[in-house]
């Protein structure tokens, strides 16, 4: 124990120390998930009442023979201080479910992690939070709205809370770092696994601007665990925006916890033809929120989390673009208009198709023109080939 506790800050008293170790023992123990846990800690009245229970006390409560085992003998409580070591090293925070820290909202779920491994800032994951959640191969329309709701409720105040997984996960987080707001990922493997690779990065962002990376996995877990860490994404969350979802998704089993976990469910319409609609389309028809703007979101928050949130009175010059269904162009110049007219959100179009329909009305030069200020203004991106989108 010595080597462990010796890495952790000297005004952490003895107790602390002891209760952090028992709690990240029975979360290292093998065969004892959440549940169990949480069920022994009760049962013996506390976790660390756990470690100093009997072999034949702890066979007794009905749990593994290899549990009672590893716990009775001690492989527990040394499998303990070397991961808190580990965790001391890589500047990771163990929170353990009796520490204040430890979120509020995730705590009502049904089977809560005993321990969160966390690097960053740890205020931020007891803050109010939305998560946005999405399938990985996302249409550029998807992209668009994901990024771009998620900087318009960053901005807000609330907390972006994602898996960091490509697609839809990935344009929540750098939404919420446009607005230089607050994001959380929540890891499907060990805080020390980056996946994937090219999201290294964003999580650098991230914690640059005070949020923070979660995993309730060891350090060195190796195998993936994405779909279990689902209920963590909603758990945490006051509701969950669900941007786009093929039928048979993971984002389904985070909507499905948050149902269970009593959370709200938002969902962004999208195109009936498209795969990736399923999911929203689906969800809106069972009851969840539609969402076009921000403030389809805002309006639905409990009167408590707004009133805790910070205000947003930005200078109108500075004020991050907002995120609708139904665009702005009322802002476009003439040429910008009928260009803009012409695209759609979720299927590209090349130009040689915008210089044949438009050859009447505009010049190429003037096509050319305006498409390179739509794109400055965020407005329409180019994708290979010359095919070019709306971004929303």
């Amino acid at each position: 124990m010595d080597a462990a506790v010796s890495n952790l800050p000297v005004a952490v008293d003895k107790a602390s120390q002891e209760k952090a170790l028992a709690w990240l023992a029975l979360s290292l123990t093998p065969g004892l998930g959440p549940t169990r846990v949480r069920r022994l800690v009760e049962y013996f009245g506390g976790a660390t009442a756990v470690m100093r229970a009997s072999l034949t006390e702890l066979e007794s409560t009905g749990i593994l023979a290899s549990s009672a085992q590893s716990l009775g003998t001690g492989k527990s409580a040394e499998l303990a201080q070397e991961e808190l070591g580990r965790a001391a090293g890589m500047g990771v925070k163990v929170v353990t479910l009796d520490d204040s820290e430890y979120p509020q909202e995730l705590k009502q779920i049904y089977d809560p992690p005993p321990v969160l491994y966390v690097r960053g800032e740890v205020n931020t994951i007891s803050q109010p939070g939305m998560a946005v959640v999405g399938t990985r191969h996302p249409t550029p329309y998807g992209t668009g709205m994901a990024e771009r709701l998620a900087c318009d409720l960053a901005a807000r105040g609330l907390t972006i809370i994602s898996g960091m997984a490509r697609g839809v996960d990935t344009a929540g987080h750098r939404g919420a770092i446009a607005a230089k707001g607050k994001t959380v990922a929540v890891f499907g493997t060990g805080i020390d696994v980056m996946y994937p690779k090219e999201n290294t990065r964003l999580s650098e962002q991230i914690l640059a601007l005070g949020g923070a990376l979660i995993s309730e996995f060891p350090i060195v877990h190796a195998p993936q665990n994405f779909p279990i860490r689902n209920r963590i994404i909603s758990g945490m969350s006051v509701g969950v925006l669900v941007v786009e979802a093929a039928e048979y998704s993971g984002t389904r089993i985070t909507a499905r916890c948050a149902l269970e976990q009593n959370r709200d469910v938002f969902a962004v319409p999208g195109n009936v033809t498209n795969k990736n609609s399923w999911g929203p389309n689906t969800l809106i028809k069972q009851g969840a929120k539609l969402v076009a703007t921000w403030e389809d979101v805002w309006e639905e928050l409990p009167p408590q989390v707004r009133l805790a949130l910070t205000p947003y009175a930005p200078d109108e010059s500075q004020a991050p673009g907002t995120a609708s269904l139904f665009g702005e162009e009322g802002e476009l110049a003439p040429h910008e208009k009928k260009i803009f007219a012409l695209l759609k959100a979720d299927e590209a179009t090349h130009i040689d198709e915008i210089v044949e329909r438009l050859e009447l009305q505009v010049s190429s030069s003037e096509i050319f023109a305006a498409l390179f200020e739509l794109e400055l203004a965020g407005k329409v991106k180019q994708l290979p080939g010359k095919n070019f989108v709306r971004t929303f």
